[in-house]
């Protein structure tokens, strides 16, 4: 397997130390360039990648041995990052979400279709076998017609300061976009679109919680609804205790929930779904987000990557969802179709 050669553009998300080790255990990959806008992070995560810190952005976009970049800047910056990335036709992994809202989001799924380069974002839940098997009834109908799902994916980051230090602006939403409710409902919005399609509508609330960041939501709710009829939920934020009951689904002829690591499923047509006992039989989960864009970038192909579209429209709804919780209202969704 030949060598490809990548570039760290950004290392300020909290999620960069993990990437920087799954980077590492792969011999087919040379770290080339390390950049980031505070010289003291970048130094450190070259350090750990065994690579340069390189001041010039132009230099990175303009070195062909440079074939992917991992962005993990705050998410404020990604435009300026991404589109010019594009292109200079570097394959992109950029750590959701990929932008603030609509508009930024949008031109930024423009330039990567535009380039047709490789892009992969953080949306790992829709890798989980569960989630595969769950996606699969729902469009084989064995639910029936669906009324409503929920989906909760909650930390408790702020509880125990996780973002107090050098991850501190990402409880700045001038600087990353959102709060907590964006931040992690930002997954359950992926996989609840990727499951159930378009939404036509929103509403929300959301919460300080223990302003602990000032006025950054730490918690909230959303209400969303679908156009095929159903409505759905999303709870997401950083106080929350422990996560247990992760996903129901309900519909006219069955329903499914994840409780703990068990799914529970019934439907009359799957034969001994009968609710009463966790549900195994599903498919195998599929390598981390992450691990799939290092594939594809290694020549593996056909892989079930997040499109560009697909990230830029998951910003546009959440935009959406704040929104409408400063309004108190329900906002209208106006975004290209889900795919």
């Amino acid at each position: 397997m030949s060598t490809v050669g990548i570039a760290l553009v950004g290392c300020a998300h909290i999620h960069t130390p993990n990437f920087i080790g799954r980077i590492n255990a792969r011999k087919n990959l040379r770290t080339l360039a390390v950049w980031d806008t505070d010289n003291a992070r970048a130094k450190k995560c070259a350090e750990e990648l065994h690579a340069p810190v390189v001041a010039s952005l132009e230099a990175i976009f303009n070195d062909r041995a440079i074939t992917a970049l991992v962005i993990c800047s705050e998410t404020h910056r990604h435009e300026e990052l991404v589109i010019p990335a594009a292109a200079a036709r570097k394959h992109l992994f950029v750590e959701k979400p990929l932008g603030i809202g609509a508009r930024d989001a949008g031109r930024m799924a423009d330039a990567i279709e535009r380039a047709g380069v490789v892009f992969q974002t953080g949306y790992f839940m829709r890798g989980q076998g569960c989630y595969r098997f769950l996606r699969e009834q729902i469009a084989a109908g064995a639910f029936g017609a669906i009324t409503r799902v929920r989906v909760a994916q909650c930390h408790p980051g702020a509880l125990q300061g996780w973002f107090d230090t050098e991850w501190r602006w990402m409880a700045d939403p001038r600087l990353a976009g959102f709060g907590a409710f964006g931040d992690l409902g930002t997954h359950a919005l992926d996989v609840l679109m990727w499951c159930l399609g378009d939404i036509t509508e929103v509403t929300a609330a959301t919460t300080p919680g223990t302003r602990r960041y000032g006025d950054c939501d730490e918690a909230g709710e959303a209400l969303l609804r679908f156009r095929n009829g159903a409505l759905g939920s999303i709870g997401a934020g950083w106080i929350d205790a422990y996560n247990d009951v992760r996903f129901v689904i309900s519909g006219m002829e069955g329903y499914a929930h994840i409780t703990g690591d068990n799914l529970f499923v019934c439907s009359p047509h799957i034969a001994g779904a009968d609710g009463t006992t966790p549900w195994t039989d599903v498919p195998a989960t599929l390598p981390h987000a992450f691990d799939m864009f290092l594939d594809a970038i290694s020549g593996t192909p056909g892989l079930p990557l997040v499109s560009a579209r697909e990230a830029a429209q998951r910003c546009a709804v959440m935009e959406a969802i704040y929104a409408a919780q400063r309004a108190r209202a329900w906002i209208s969704i106006d975004a290209p179709a889900a795919t």
